[in-house]
């Protein structure tokens, strides 16, 4: 073998360029002919006084031979490389030339077990399991609709899974595809020879067809699930870069809800089902004001709009009815409670009312587990029209009876440090500067101090502080004297407790999202500094997160409740390897097969409804 630079014309603009090929000298009748093994492309990196090692070792490796010396490590990861393609490729020809022979036949040989070597391991079961629910999904066909080629949906893919397996940045996700992952051999692709420029920009294209995406994906989730729409939650979370962000106009400073607002901030918006599938989402900048997105979320949901895919018909079959609309305080302002009363919206929002009250007489137990008790009642408010839903949560009361001991602690015991001060010499005891310093703890503790009368005594003659007093004063109006209380307000007036309360605990699955984004699909940190690439990464991690919720909602239906990080626990260890051994008369055997898959591995790939072995046995002997 050898390698031979070529010089091609191009048929399109008659340019010319050099390609580079390994190759191999056959005899041919009476003459010796060069015959191409593989094209090793017109990006050949190698030097030319690098050729005849990558030849010697490309042909060694297939022979099944060491290396008498250390080669570099660029040129050994190349030639291992080139003799996997060459293998492949060999190995589908005498498939293809053996047709009438049975697949099932045995295939004794006489072995030198000495000579064995297991070589090139890859990773293929997320990968299996993650294809298998690309391909059920149907995302192949709208990236064939929206015009892909098979280079752009294989970085797709790729991107997608690589995301589900291994979160990270699109560097990453390039290097585990060309190192670890065994996605390659499952969907007929060779990701070692993928720039990593094609990644950054699939990801780009990806988010320019993200309408079309999102429509298509939801509408199949509803297909294959038969959930109906009848729930709609929202709300937003943000995440943080690294880096200053100053060419990035997302990256805005504002309240990080992982505590880090030290950074610049970026937000996403989602709408989701209450099945949990996601429905629509939106970037904004880090600063974004919550109750100013709505509007535009909810409305982008009704907007006609054309598709591509045969999908959209089958919605007929579904209640055009608009939702009910589910959100927390934070979003659920006068004027968005407003808008979707005048836009004719069901809703379900959390009240930012600070009044309290709760009827234990009226009340209606909606859920019971062990310790755990959560109580309702409802209450009609004539002049709103509305119903408020009063919930007392035993939980939640330890919690916030906790919260305030906590503070009301503290805040006596500055208090009495200060009352001890006033009969010790070199201590505060100006009346001014107490009444000053009491203002202070107050501020401080502002969650307890309302809940106190406090005194402070004056001397007249000397006009000092001389005690302090303070009492625990009830106060009705707050949410402190109904600790554990929530209250919800809605127009389903027609509804009892418990399915109001049930809907509205839906929005833990939204919290649930959030998590399973940013902690199992690498969402944050973000590390990109050019726009479009901040809002491709997020894209991509919201398309692996469908990914995921149909696998696990598909597993649920089976009964496994698992979470996907430690599903990826469960799947990990079933790999695509090669086994090199010589036969008695001298042929070099390579058998690359998958692992066989463990119990743990069976019972998630029995409830998908997916094969046991991923890949097909590759057979090459020379």
């Amino acid at each position: 073998m050898y390698i031979r630079r070529t010089t091609i014309k191009s048929k399109k603009d008659g340019e010319t360029y050099f390609t580079h090929r390994l190759v191999e000298s056959v005899r041919v009748g009476n003459k010796v002919k060069q015959r191409t093994i593989i094209n090793l492309g017109k990006n050949f990196p190698f030097p030319r006084e690098q050729w005849p090692d990558i030849a010697c070792r490309v042909e060694g490796i297939i022979n099944g031979q060491s290396s008498l010396f250390k080669l570099p490590e660029k040129i050994e990861q190349a030639a291992q490389h080139y003799a996997a393609q060459i293998i492949q490729t060999r190995s589908s020809q005498n498939n293809n030339t053996d047709k009438n022979d049975s697949i099932d036949a045995p295939d004794y040989r006489l072995i030198d077990i000495d000579s064995l070597e297991l070589i090139r391991p890859r990773s293929v079961s997320i990968e299996h399991v993650s294809h298998e629910t690309f391909l059920k999904l149907q995302l192949d066909k709208i990236f064939e609709g929206l015009g892909y080629n098979n280079h752009q949906i294989a970085a797709a893919i790729g991107s997608i899974v690589g995301r589900m397996a291994v979160p990270g940045s699109e560097l990453s996700t390039h290097y585990w595809l060309q190192n670890r992952s065994g996605l390659g051999e499952l969907i007929g692709y060779d990701y070692e020879s993928m720039s990593l420029k094609r990644i950054y920009e699939i990801s780009d294209r990806i988010y320019k067809d993200k309408e079309a995406i999102e429509r298509h994906l939801y509408n199949r989730e509803r297909f294959l699930f038969g959930f109906e729409e009848i729930i709609t939650l929202y709300d937003l979370t943000n995440t943080f870069f690294e880096g200053s962000c100053k060419y990035n106009e997302l990256g805005k400073h504002g309240k990080s809800k992982e505590k880090r607002s030290d950074c610049p901030l970026v937000t996403l918006a989602l709408v989701l089902d209450s099945s949990g599938f996601p429905r629509r989402s939106k970037i904004f900048s880090g600063n974004v004001s919550e109750p100013s997105t709505l509007e535009e979320m909810i409305s982008s949901l009704n907007k006609p709009s054309e598709s591509s895919l045969e999908d959209d018909k089958q919605m007929s079959v579904f209640d055009k009815k608009k939702p009910v609309v589910v959100m927390d305080a934070g979003i659920a302002t006068n004027d968005n409670v407003q808008w979707l009363q005048a836009n004719h919206y069901r809703y379900l929002v959390v009240s930012r009312k600070r009044y309290r009250e709760f009827d234990h007489d009226k009340a209606v137990e909606v859920k019971r587990d062990k310790d755990y008790i959560v109580k309702a009642y409802k209450k009609y408010v004539k002049e709103t029209e509305e119903t408020e839903i009063y919930c007392h949560s035993s939980e939640r009361e330890k919690k916030d009876q906790s919260i305030q001991n906590r503070f009301s602690e503290r805040f006596e015991a500055d208090l009495k440090s200060l009352n001890d001060g006033l009969n010790q010499k070199g201590r505060l005891k100006i009346y001014e500067k107490v009444v000053e310093k009491v203002g202070r703890l107050k501020q401080k503790y502002t969650k307890a101090a309302k809940n106190y009368e406090i005194t402070i005594h004056k001397d007249k003659g000397s006009k000092k502080a001389t005690k302090i007093t303070w009492k625990i004063k009830k106060n009705s109006d707050s949410s402190d004297s109904n600790p554990g209380v929530y209250c919800l307000r809605t127009n389903l007036n027609d509804l009892d407790e418990t399915i109001l309360w049930r809907t509205y605990t839906m929005l833990t699955d939204l919290e649930a999202v959030f998590r399973s984004l940013k902690s199992e699909l690498g969402l944050r940190p973000v590390f990109h500094q050019i726009t479009r690439r901040v809002k491709g990464h997020l894209f991509i991690t919201l398309l692996a997160y469908h990914h995921v919720h149909t696998i696990r909602f598909r597993l649920k239906e089976n009964g496994i409740h698992t979470s996907w990080s430690d599903l990826r626990k469960e799947l990990d260890g079933q790999n695509r390897t090669t086994a090199v051994m010589r036969s008695k008369n001298g042929e070099t055997i390579h058998v690359r097969k998958s692992t066989k898959a463990e119990s743990r591995q069976l019972k998630i790939y029995d409830a998908l409804g997916v094969p046991h072995s991923p890949g097909k046995v590759v057979k090459y002997e020379v």
